[in-house]
């Protein structure tokens, strides 16, 4: 999925703007020690983060998409106005097929950022968005690496309509992974979720850490401000933290589903998992001029394997 100019690409530039797979217009970021992201402004759509070793951190079908309207099987995409599939907007709304335009009047950055490795992103509705979610509104996305390498999406949703409207949302995350039967998600334990397998039934969470036997499609509610995901092969441990998304999705489709959808190889289900920060149980409302602020960063560090778990003292007891 490389892109069609990555021969000309400058080290030195913090932001690149150029032309991905299929000319799609994308963003290149590049932070301290070599991190990188890149972005298409198709969906405002994260394809690529990788770390200082060069190593990808997020996962992209091998038979991802990349043509409009098709939303792109990966990476971290967007899920607005709407996250289910219950309401008329459709499954994952619809931010994640609309092309955005660079914000030409972006909020300044605070005075002690350390990064100017970042590109602002507007989503407004069309007249065609209208007659689908009849709201008007300005959808702003900050997307951004931290000095540690970390990645920040900040988005903003202020209400210009004349009238209250509420949504949900959700960055659809796909994390890689090496083998998902061999990785544990931690933070979760103990709360409450809806289990889309079985019909948005509500359960408790019973382990002492979410570990992946078959396929997992679970919203879970009322969630803290940072979960890990600990795999033991790669001795790594991403961590989520999120500000103003109470709830967390974590998905994998297995084997079957897998091979059902068209864009995603048979197999690739081993190699990835959803762990999403979200406001999907209570949706959020805005009155006229409110904004709404939601904001996730993930990180990773080094982890350590000791009596067949993976020690996640540091991360989820760390600043």
């Amino acid at each position: 999925m490389a892109s069609s100019t990555s021969e000309q690409r400058n080290p030195l530039v913090p932001v690149e703007y150029t032309k991905g797979v299929n000319g799609l217009d994308k963003v290149i970021l590049r932070g301290l020690r070599g991190v990188s992201a890149e972005m298409y402004l198709y969906g405002a759509h994260v394809t690529s983060w990788k770390n200082e070793h060069k190593q990808e951190l997020l996962f992209v079908s091998n038979k991802a998409i990349f043509k409009p309207p098709k939303p792109i099987r990966g990476g971290i995409s967007i899920c607005f106005p709407q996250f289910d599939t219950l309401g008329y907007v459709g499954a994952h709304g619809y931010a994640r097929n609309r092309v955005w335009s660079v914000d030409p009047n972006p909020p300044p950055l605070p005075m002690t950022s350390p990064t100017n490795s970042y590109v602002d992103l507007l989503l407004k509705p069309s007249e065609e968005d209208l007659k689908i979610w009849p709201h008007s509104y300005e959808f702003r996305l900050r997307i951004s690496l931290g000095p540690g390498g970390e990645l920040l999406l900040t988005s903003r949703v202020r209400n210009i309509d004349s009238k209250p409207f509420s949504f949900t949302f959700a960055y659809h995350t796909y994390f890689s992974v090496s083998d998902v039967s061999e990785v544990r998600v931690e933070g979760l334990e103990t709360l409450d979720y809806l289990d889309n397998t079985k019909n948005r039934e509500r359960f408790t969470e019973q382990g002492d850490a979410i570990t992946f036997e078959g396929e997992v499609d679970k919203v879970y509610l009322s969630t803290p401000s940072k979960i890990a995901i600990l795999d033991h092969e790669r001795k790594r441990t991403y961590v989520i933290r999120k500000d103003g998304l109470l709830d967390a999705v974590v998905w994998n489709p297995w084997d079957k589903k897998a091979k059902a959808l068209a864009d995603f190889g048979d197999n690739e289900y081993k190699h990835m998992l959803c762990v999403e920060a979200a406001a999907i149980e209570r949706p959020i409302t805005l009155k006229p001029c409110e904004e709404w602020t939601g904001r996730q960063e993930i990180s990773t560090v080094p982890s350590s394997y000791c009596s067949g778990q993976l020690d996640p003292q540091k991360v989820l007891m760390g600043n």
